[in-house]
């Protein structure tokens, strides 16, 4: 090595320089990737798919976020790294760490949190809302998403199995018929037992006034800490209907489907050729073969066609919005000339004022239905007639049997004319007022009016109830209208953990009801059907009538809602109501009620427990009434028109006489329902949602007319409150999401009630009465003036009262106790309801069904058939041959009193969602079936026959128009920006 090169090796100081501003340059390089800022794109869904608009994305430990569009999708700048949070009002917060390698667009599923969603939903109580979680009383919520879907031609369907406690009875397949409604068992004997409908906050409406379509929530108000607040009309509970409204954004929506309907079952009866099989067999002589093949069910039925469509616009902006739909349905009825034919409309606006202080609602509910009443004679003349006559002669025209057409039940349905239309409007407008701070004052007025038309005409041959009245035609009119204003003061104050909510208000309503109607025969032409009642040439007195009435109620309540730590929560209503009805000595009743509960949940020894969602125990009692036993003026002394007639000498002429009809009561007032209701709500492992509720009903009070002496009595009758009735029952309703993963959810729905029915008391010192007869078997063939049921002290209302059967004898004769004795009622033991949902991708499919268990009802039908002198001149059902019944009239017995429990797989959809690219808007594709199969070992037609009223309860009488078996192909169009 020359010195040269000494001199040229690297330098120490230089080369560490180096080292240094390389390491330097390195950790620069490596900071500078680290904070490289990604783009973060993706879509936001619920649990069950679908986009969550509003949706909060936020970077953790900054303030950069943004919230998710219409559609749920979102875009936001993210330092990779970095957390992101993704939550919404009522869901359990997601977060996500965002790296080089993270997938994009992201997809987000965010699970259901039940208690905050109990936290932030909405619950309608009555003159107001309250948060779910705040809730002291049994109240139940059905969204628009779990309602009955498929042909609705009464709303109380939608409502069919989904709420524990409530039964829905459609006890016909006639599609103008409308269902009826039972919450927690009857609580009168002679008024309605349906609850009390609201809608969107006005009292007393018609449920049909709104159609599926427009609804988006329906509350069902169980127990009397809830329904006080409406007093003399909350005993049989209530229904709040909350209408869909627009809050942002626009979009019109089509909801379509069409579909085909035909009987899912008929009464089997001997076939032609069986009858002529029968007669050979037997050796019968006389027998008359007509020589015609006829099934007299099916001669009567068709396949009909259902279509119904609803066009809905909505637009919605932070001052203003609006809401209008309209809907057509036409749903022929399986039996040839029924059917329902509806057009509706719905319109609904609001507009802020005064930098929102000031808010206005206004809506607008619209109907017309028409359809064609049917006479239910015509299904005990299918079952009566010898299936070897034709339906028509050899010229074509209707066969005559015995020379008369009246038992032809082809041409009864086809000659007879009856044409029904009704017409429904109401109407609103809302006002509501900041006055300070925590002061709300809101008003409403409303109007609602229904009016209803029918006209009929039975041509010169037809035969009416044995007489020949050459011709017969009615027309009829009758409407009612509702006025009504309600005003009340809101206080809400927050302080430290408490939370104070006050309300107090006014209602008045004004309810005038009117009618007439007129009927004439003898006419010498049928050209004119019931258009010219002048033609008719037969008058006779009451075949011109009309009528008119008047009643008002006027109410004050209030309602104080009090909750702690919201662990601890207090409600207190009180109502005071005056009605005209009431008699002078009861002009006033006054409803208070109360109720608490704690929540379990939020204690400290239960902070950390993974597995207990929600925990909440609640306890109430209230007083509440039912005024619809009390008809206008039934308090009063009446005067009409008797059989007696009195000569005035000054004219020469006699005249109809005045009499008492109506004996005066000035202690007349409402029925009295007093409840104690406790409940437990529970979520469990963020999956399970349950309710469970026992409650007791104590009625007292009850309404009915009873026979007084003559004298001191002008009238032979009295309607008085005497009566005592209870129900005891429980209630379990659950709620599960089984499955949730991105492409696959799986929900499911249960409801369970168990009711308990007694009469406790139906006589006082005054009124008196060992038995009420009802279930009356008038009409049918040798049971003429008896009854099948009894109301006594001890026995539940709809009790088959009669002999009990043993079997038959040696020559086919019934063995029948000595005395008659209980011999089974009208009550289930247990009601259920059950749907599941699943989704896969884009599919779904449901299946929905419900059921009643431990009901007895009486075949009256298999009663009045099941007889050996029907034939050959009538007919009869196959398994009457192999009966070995002999007994040579019908006899009523526990014989036909059968066990008609059933479970019914209400309906079943496969549907198919395309969504569009880029906007708020996709189409669905479904296939329904309803009605698909009834699992049950009743022998009639259909085991669900209505149980309401005292007349029929719980009897098969020839009158079960069969229920259709429907299937349809639907759409639903969204159209949004």
């Amino acid at each position: 090595m020359t010195l040269k090169n000494i001199h040229k090796s690297p330098n120490p100081f230089r080369t560490f320089k180096a080292l240094f501003a390389l390491l330097l340059l390195c950790c620069l390089s490596v900071t500078a990737y680290a904070q490289e800022k990604l783009l973060v794109t993706g879509t936001v869904f619920d649990n069950n798919g679908l986009e969550l608009a509003g949706a909060t994305i936020l970077e953790v430990g900054t303030s950069n976020g943004t919230t998710a569009d219409f559609d749920g999708k979102f875009s936001l700048q993210v330092t990779t790294g970095n957390d992101i949070q993704i939550s919404y009002l009522g869901y359990a917060t997601q977060t996500i760490n965002i790296t080089a390698n993270t997938a994009l667009p992201l997809q987000v599923t965010l699970q259901e949190d039940a208690y905050a969603l109990d936290a932030v939903e909405l619950v309608a109580v009555g003159y107001g809302t309250m948060r779910k979680s705040d809730l002291t009383g049994a109240i139940s919520t059905v969204s628009a998403d779990e309602l009955e879907k498929g042909v609705i031609s009464s709303t109380e369907q939608v409502l069919q199995g989904k709420v524990a406690g409530l039964t829905v009875i459609q006890g016909t397949g006639d599609p103008s018929s409308g269902a009826s409604l039972r919450l927690r068992g009857g609580t009168s004997l002679t008024a309605s037992n349906n609850p009390l409908v609201v809608v969107d906050g006005i009292p007393g409406v018609d449920i049909n006034t709104v159609q599926p379509n427009d609804i988006k929530t329906i509350d069902v108000l169980k127990d009397a800490s809830a329904t006080a607040i409406y007093g003399s009309r909350g005993a049989n509970g209530v229904i709040i209907i909350t209408t869909k409204s627009q809050k942002s954004g626009f979009n019109v929506t089509y909801n379509g489907y069409t579909g085909i309907s035909y009987a899912s079952n008929n009464l089997d009866m001997l076939s032609a050729n069986q009858w002529r099989q029968y007669v050979r067999d037997n050796n019968v002589t006389g027998a008359i073969d007509y020589g015609g093949n006829t099934d007299w069910q099916e001669e009567l039925q068709t396949t009909s066609a259902t279509m119904s469509h609803t066009v809905s616009l909505a637009s919605g902006a932070e001052y203003n919005g609006l809401r209008a739909s309209v809907s057509y349905l036409d749903n022929k009825g399986i039996i040839k000339t029924t059917g329902l034919e509806r057009l509706s409309g719905n319109l609904s606006i609001y507009q802020y004022a005064m930098d929102k202080k000031l808010k206005f609602d206004a809506g607008m509910f619209a109907t017309v239905d028409k359809w064609n009443p049917l006479d239910y004679r015509i299904f005990e003349r299918a079952f009566n007639l010898n299936p070897t006559i034709p339906v028509y002669d050899e010229n074509g025209n209707f066969t005559s049997v015995d020379g008369t057409l009246y038992e032809n039940p082809v041409e009864i349905l086809t000659n007879r004319t009856a044409d029904s239309k009704r017409n429904r409007l109401l109407g609103y407008f809302k006002t509501e007022a900041d006055l300070c701070t925590d002061l709300k004052a809101v008003l409403n007025l409303s109007y609602e009016h229904n009016a209803s038309t029918g006209n009929t005409y039975k041509p010169s041959y037809a035969i009416l109830e044995g007489i020949t009245e050459n011709g017969y035609a009615q027309k009829t009119y009758g409407e009612y209208t509702n006025m009504q204003l309600e005003t009340y003061l809101n206080y809400t104050k927050e302080f430290g953990k408490n939370n104070l909510n006050l309300m107090g208000g006014y209602s008045f309503l004004e309810n005038v009801y009117e009618g007439f109607g007129a009927q004439r025969s003898g006419f010498v032409t049928n050209a004119f059907g019931y258009n010219n009642l002048g033609a008719g040439t037969n008058y006779r007195i009451g075949d011109v009538y009309s009528y008119k009435g008047k009643s008002r109620l006027v109410s004050f309540f209030a309602r104080a809602n009090y909750s702690f730590d919201s662990r601890f929560m207090l409600t207190a209503t009180i109502r005071e109501d005056g009605s005209s009805r009431f008699g002078k000595n009861n002009k006033w009743g006054t409803f208070p009620s109360a109720s608490v509960a704690w929540r379990i949940s939020n204690e400290a020894f239960l902070e950390d427990s993974s597995w207990l969602n929600n925990l909440k125990l609640r306890a109430g009692y209230g007083v509440t009434g039912n005024q619809d036993g009390i008809g206008e003026y039934k308090s009063l002394s009446i005067l009409g028109v008797g059989n007696d007639s009195y000569y005035d000498p000054a004219t020469g002429d006699w005249s109809l006489a005045y009499s008492p009809t109506q004996n005066p009561n000035p202690d007349l007032k409402w029925e009295t329902t007093e409840q104690f209701n406790i409940g437990l709500d529970f979520s469990l492992f963020n999956f399970l949602n349950g309710t469970i509720e026992w409650y007791n009903k104590y009625t007292k009070d009850l309404l009915y007319t009873y026979e007084v002496p003559q004298p001191p009595y002008l009238v032979g009758t009295m309607l008085a409150n005497v009566g005592e009735l209870s129900n005891k029952g429980i209630e379990l309703s659950l709620n599960a999401n089984i499955i949730n993963t991105d492409k696959f959810t799986w929900d499911a729905n249960l409801t369970m009630a168990h009711n308990k029915q007694k009469i406790e008391k139906l006589s006082n010192q005054t009124y008196e009465t060992d038995v009420i007869y009802s279930g009356s078997l008038h009409g049918l063939s040798g049971l003429s003036n008896q009854f099948s049921q009894i109301i006594a002290e001890g026995y539940p209302v709809g009790t088959f009262w009669g002999y009990e059967s043993s079997g038959l004898d040696e020559n086919g004769n019934f063995i029948l106790s000595e005395e008659k004795t209980d011999i089974g009622n009208i009550q289930p033991d247990l009601s259920m309801g059950l749907a599941m949902n699943f989704t896969y991708s884009n599919f779904d499919f449901a299946i929905t069904g419900y059921g009643m268990f431990g009901q007895e009802v009486l075949n009256a039908t298999n009663m009045v058939l099941y007889n050996p002198n029907r034939l050959p001149a009538y007919n009869v059902p196959d398994d009457y041959l192999g009966s070995g019944i002999n007994e040579p009239s019908p006899t009523y017995s526990s014989y036909w009193i059968e066990d008609a429990s059933f479970f019914r797989l209400q309906s079943m959809s496969l549907g198919y969602t395309i969504p569009f690219e880029k906007s708020n808007s996709k189409l669905r594709v479904y296939l329904l079936g309803e009605n698909l199969a009834v699992f049950t070992g009743y022998d009639g037609v259909d085991p669900e026959i209505d149980m309401s009223g005292l007349a029929n309860p719980g009897i098969d009488r020839f009158n079960n128009y069969p229920r259709p078996t429907t299937i349809s192909l639907g759409l639903n169009l969204t159209l949004g920006n």
